[in-house]
C-alpha cells in the first residue's frame, strides 16, 4: 500500500513554502514519525516526519520546488513491500559486513550500520546518544547533532576522525568564479527574504527614531554575583542580563502604554498584557520568539524561557505560535560586540529596545572619576504614536530598574 507524504497546513499569512532538505531517498527504510524532508516558510522551517513505517517510495517534489498547503512531496509503501524490502536490505547487510561485526545487545539503542560506522569513527557510544526516531532509534542525524552540540566536541586526537564524518555529509553545492577575484552566487532563503522584506518596509512605513542611554551595571553585577550561585542551585539555570532587561521593560511598558500600542489603520491598539519578543540570531538569519505575559514571569521563568527559545531557534525547531505576535521586543547587539546601535522597528510594534557591549569606563559619580562596567541602550520608537517625551522617560525608567532592582519590587 502506497501512502501520500503531503504538505503540511500552513498559517494563513503563509501561501506557500520551498523543499528545503530530503533526509530520505528512494529505498530507504523509514519509521513512523521519522524526519523525511523540510520545508521553509518565510517564517519558520517545518518538518515533514514519516507517516507510517515502511520503505521511501517516488520523491515528487525535488528540493528547491515551490509548494503549498496539502500538496504531495512523496510516497512511502508500507505493508508487503516494505517488509520485502527490508529482507533484502537484511541479507545484503549480512554478506557485506566482516564476519567479527560487534553484535548490538538488546539493552542498547537501536542503531543502523551507518550511525554504528559514525559512532566508530567518533569513538562514540549508542548509549551517549539521545536517539529521536521510533521507539528511541537512533538516527545519523542524531550523532551529527551530537558533535556538534558542546557535549559532542573531540579532543585533539578524535579531531581528524570528527572532521571526516563531517566531510561525509553532503554539502549544498555553490558555484564560486574561477580566476583571482572569485565570486560566488546563492539564492535568499525564504527567511532571508522575509526579513529583508520586513526590514525595508520598517524604514518606509514608520516614523522612526532612536533616543539612548547609558546604564550602569555595576549594581546589577554585584547582586548577580551575590546570588548566582544560590539561583543556580535553586532554579538549574544561570543568571544572566537579559532577565532583568525584560522585567524592567514589562514594568516600564505598564508605565508608559503608547511604548506597548501598534497602528492598526486609523486605530492605535493599546495592550493590557506585555508579550514580549527577544531576538535570537540564528545561521538563517534573525528570529524573535515571544516570552507571553512577561509581566507574569519570574526572573527564573524569563531565563529558561529565553534559554529553551534560543536552543530551540538554532535546532529550527521553533513553531509559528512562538514567533507570532509580540508587542514590544529586545535584541542584544552586545553578545556580538556591539558598542551602539539604532536598532530597527518589528512593525505593528512601536518600540523596539537594543542592549549593547558593557565595558568599563571612566565616569563621575558624585563628583569623582571611577571606573564602571557602562552598557549603551538604544530606544528606537515609531513617532507616529510614541512622543519623544515618552520615549526618552521609558528608556530612563529601564535604566533605573537595572541600576536598582529593588525599585521593581517597591513599585517606585
Amino acid at each position: 500500500m502506497s501512502i501520500e507524504i503531503k504538505v503540511p497546513a500552513l498559517p494563513e499569512s503563509v501561501a506557500d513554502a520551498t523543499v528545503v532538505t530530503w533526509h530520505k531517498k528512494p529505498g530507504d527504510l523509514v519509521s513512523r514519525d521519522e524526519l523525511l524532508v523540510e520545508v521553509e516558510t518565510d517564517k519558520v522551517v517545518l518538518e515533514v516526519p514519516a507517516p507510517a513505517d515502511g520503505v521511501m517510495g517516488n520523491i515528487l517534489q525535488d528540493e528547491g520546488a515551490v509548494v503549498t498547503a496539502a500538496d504531495v512531496l512523496g510516497t512511502i509503501s508500507e505493508g508487503k513491500a516494505a517488509e520485502s524490502a527490508e529482507q533484502e536490505k537484511t541479507e545484503s547487510k549480512a554478506e557485506a559486513e566482516p564476519a567479527k561485526t560487534k553484535p548490538v545487545s538488546d539493552s542498547e539503542p537501536q542503531t543502523s550500520p551507518a550511525v554504528r560506522k559514525l559512532l566508530a569513527e567518533n569513538n562514540l557510544e549508542a548509549k551517549q546518544i539521545s536517539g529521536t526516531g521510533k521507539n528511541g532509534r537512533i538516527l545519523k542525524e542524531d550523532v551529527l547533532a551530537y558533535l556538534d552540540s558542546s557535549a559532542g566536541k573531540s579532543t585533539p586526537e578524535e579531531e581528524p576522525k570528527k572532521q571526516a564524518a563531517q566531510a561525509a555529509t553532503p554539502t549544498p553545492a555553490v558555484e564560486v568564479s574561477s580566476g583571482d577575484r572569485p565570486q560566488k552566487r546563492v539564492p535568499m532563503t525564504r527567511i532571508r527574504a522575509r526579513i529583508s522584506q520586513r526590514l525595508l518596509e520598517a524604514t518606509q512605513t514608520t516614523a522612526m527614531l532612536t533616543t539612548f542611554n547609558e546604564v550602569d551595571m555595576k549594581p546589577f553585577i554585584d547582586f548577580r554575583n551575590q546570588y548566582k550561585d544560590s539561583f543556580l542551585k535553586q532554579h538549574g539555570i544561570k543568571l544572566g542580563f537579559m532577565s532583568i532587561f525584560v522585567k524592567a521593560a514589562a514594568e516600564a511598558l505598564r508605565r508608559f502604554p503608547d511604548i506597548n500600542a501598534s497602528i492598526d489603520g486609523n486605530d492605535v491598539v493599546y495592550h493590557g498584557f506585555c508579550d514580549i519578543g527577544v531576538a535570537v540570531s540564528t545561521d538563517d538569519g534573525l528570529v524573535v520568539p515571544i516570552l507571553r505575559d512577561a509581566e507574569h514571569m519570574s526572573i527564573a521563568d524569563v531565563e529558561k524561557n529565553v534559554a529553551s527559545y534560543a536552543e530551540k531557534a538554532r535546532s529550527k525547531k521553533l513553531s509559528l505560535e512562538e514567533m507570532t505576535g509580540g508587542t514590544f521586543t529586545i535584541t542584544n547587539g552586545g553578545v556580538f560586540g556591539s558598542m551602539m546601535s539604532t536598532p530597527i522597528l518589528n512593525p505593528p510594534q512601536s518600540a523596539i529596545l537594543g542592549m549593547h557591549a558593557t565595558q568599563e569606563r571612566a565616569v563621575v559619580v558624585n563628583g569623582e572619576i571611577v571606573i564602571r562596567p557602562m552598557m549603551y541602550i538604544a530606544l528606537s520608537y515609531d513617532h507616529r504614536i510614541v512622543d519623544g517625551k515618552g520615549a526618552v522617560s521609558f528608556l530612563k525608567t529601564i535604566k533605573e530598574f537595572v541600576e536598582d532592582p529593588a525599585r521593581m519590587l517597591f513599585d517606585v
